[in-house]
């Protein structure tokens, strides 16, 4: 009986995938100089993006270095575990 359900479950979400689906750039956003459509974009001064840059450019920094702190005590932390199983077993 649960067959008719799961048949007309499946059919339900073939249709629903098959219509078509509008995107945001779908709808012929290209332009941004009216002030009704699309996304607005603030201007901002060269000073102001190259503060941006620099900023971004440290936080970048700021998380490789984490990144490279983290995987360096991790790798340490597996040596030495390692290196003290194999001392204890053999």
């Amino acid at each position: 009986m649960s067959f008719g359900g799961s048949v007309h479950a499946m059919i339900t979400t073939l249709k629903n995938n098959a219509r078509s689906r509008s995107t945001y750039f779908d709808k012929e956003y290209s332009s941004v100089k009216s002030k009704q459509a699309g996304i607005p974009i603030e201007k901002i001064s060269p000073e102001e993006l190259q503060k941006i840059r620099i900023r971004l450019q440290k936080e970048n920094k700021q998380r490789t270095r984490k990144r490279i702190l983290i995987f360096s005590v991790i790798f340490l932390l597996i040596a030495a575990l390692t290196i003290f199983l194999l001392e204890e077993f053999i």
